[in-house]
């Protein structure tokens, strides 16, 4: 736990990120002294040397409500926390973020309610951190706007601060526009993202749909190139709307991977599980959009017709808590469970348990463990912006052995080929798919993963970072020169 130190005055920041949340959380020591500790993830993790060089700042939100934290130095990074009260939270993050964009932008697998007390909130608390962001931004600065929550800070921080080289990377899918269209505020949304000299998606088909919208909405011009938006004096610029795939840290697991204890406890596992012929496995927020339900419903079919045996083939099922305030997430649990016990209470034996269920979350190495002890990793998203636990999963097979049965759904898809790709909604094809993976020699199991593992290897979150940078740097050049940048895109 890291005690935090009081910042330098005045506009520092070469680099800002702005992001919901502070790349930490705050724990209290057994002495009831208050700190902080570096939160887990890949943004963190791909951010904290880039920061680190370019005398960088985060603004966030530092994860409990109603408590103001003057801006302070962590390993490294000044962070600029912004607070927001128990409201702010009920309505902007729980409200407007996750039961209206969160459901419509994974393609209304859930519905979403549209309340302009929600909208209203969100416009607020968007203000709020961008006007964080403008006031620790350095002339000239370049700032990095992330996620579904803060759609409309580009915009804001354009207005503000004209200077500035803004980006924005949108982490979970964006919808065709058949879907998007049914916003009540689909113009605002898409005018504050064009406040953004790059904005950044997961998936080509993201992009595609994010261009379209624009063509539709707003009637602006969209190239490859980029998207030509006016400026209030009458000139336009060029947005650049493009694919930049996210990734996950690979090293740090392969590393977890080759350590003797997490070896150990992978061992472990499969004995505490009875040793079974196979370990089927599941790790996921628990969410709609996890495809959880299908994945057992396809499991527990299999037990029904006698394709696998619970003697042979545990399926463990990690489920970490989320939004358990929201009533679409409590009754998902409760269906969850309820499907648990049933399949459970049908084929159990008293050595031998059908369905492993763990509704916690775990640390980096349990789960590196967990993926050395699976031969099938289920990934069956409905939706999924990227999914970077099949990346996980595959960084972590060093012994290059595995089967991770994938979902065409998830944006990893586009980049795991060699993976067996399902469609979720299929069940008696995702039921092939598992027997297939179960069934899989060796010798195709290895190559498959060989090639699965090259590319996440070579696409690491740090390769990520760098081309979305590199965008950006690419944007700073087009402002600073536009008339021969036009020129340029006349003779091409």
């Amino acid at each position: 736990m890291t005690q935090p130190h009081p910042p330098s005055p005045g506009r520092i920041a070469e680099l800002v990120v702005v992001a919901n949340r502070l790349p930490v959380d705050r724990v209290v020591d057994g002495d009831g002294e208050p700190g902080w500790r570096r939160s887990p993830g890949g943004l963190v993790t791909a951010l904290e040397p880039v920061m680190r060089r370019a005398d960088g700042a985060w603004v966030g939100w530092p994860g409990q409500p109603d408590i103001e934290v003057d801006p302070f130095e962590f390993e490294g990074t000044h962070l600029v926390p912004v607070m927001l009260t128990s409201e702010d939270v009920e309505l902007y993050y729980e409200g407007m973020s996750n039961d209206t964009f969160w459901p419509l932008y994974h393609d209304v697998i859930a519905e979403p309610r549209y309340r302009r007390v929600w909208w209203d909130a969100y416009v607020k608390v968007n203000r709020r951190f961008a006007e964080a962001a403008a006031a620790v931004a350095a002339d000239g600065a370049t700032v990095w706007v992330q996620d579904y929550q803060l759609q409309l800070v580009p915009q804001m921080l354009r207005q503000a601060r004209p200077d500035l080289t803004i980006g924005y990377f949108h982490h979970i899918p964006f919808p065709a526009y058949g879907l998007y269209s049914q916003l009540p505020w689909r113009r605002q949304v898409l005018e504050g993202l064009l406040g953004a000299d790059v904005i950044g998606f997961q998936r080509v088909a993201d992009a595609g749909n994010f261009a379209r919208a624009v063509r539709r909405q707003l009637r602006y011009d969209t190239k490859a190139s980029g998207i030509t938006v006016p400026n209030p004096d009458g000139t336009t610029r060029r947005a650049l709307a493009k694919a930049f795939p996210i990734s996950i840290d690979a090293s740090s697991y392969i590393e977890l991977a080759r350590q003797d204890d997490v070896r150990a406890r992978a061992k472990e596992i499969r004995e505490s599980l009875g040793n079974p012929k196979k370990i089927l496995l599941g790790v996921d927020r628990l969410d709609y959009t996890k495809g959880i339900r299908h994945r057992m419903k396809a499991f527990g079919e299999l037990l029904e017709d006698g394709k696998i045996a619970v003697e042979d083939v545990t399926l463990v099922q990690v489920a970490s808590p989320s939004r358990e305030r929201v009533a679409a997430y409590m009754q998902l649990r409760d269906e969850i469970e309820l499907t648990v016990g049933r399949i459970n209470g049908d084929h159990d034996t008293m050595g031998h348990t059908a369905i492993r269920y763990l509704h916690q979350a775990y640390p980096r190495e349990e789960m590196v463990a967990l993926f050395l002890a699976a031969d099938v990793m289920l990934v069956t998203a409905l939706r999924d912006g990227m999914n970077l636990v099949a990346k996980e999963y595959v960084a972590s097979r060093i012994d290059n052995r595995g089967v991770l049965v994938l979902s065409e759904f998830a944006g990893a898809a586009d980049e795991l080929p060699s993976a067996v790709r399902i469609n979720p909604h299929d069940i008696d094809g995702m039921k092939d798919a598992i027997m297939r993976a179960i069934e899989m020699p060796s010798a195709e199991q290895g190559r498959r993963m060989r090639a699965l593992r090259r590319k996440v290897v070579e696409n690491d979150v740090a390769r990520w970072s760098r081309s979305f940078l590199d965008a950006l740097d690419g944007a700073r050049e087009r402002n600073r020169f536009p008339a021969l940048n036009r020129s340029t895109e006349a003779r091409v």
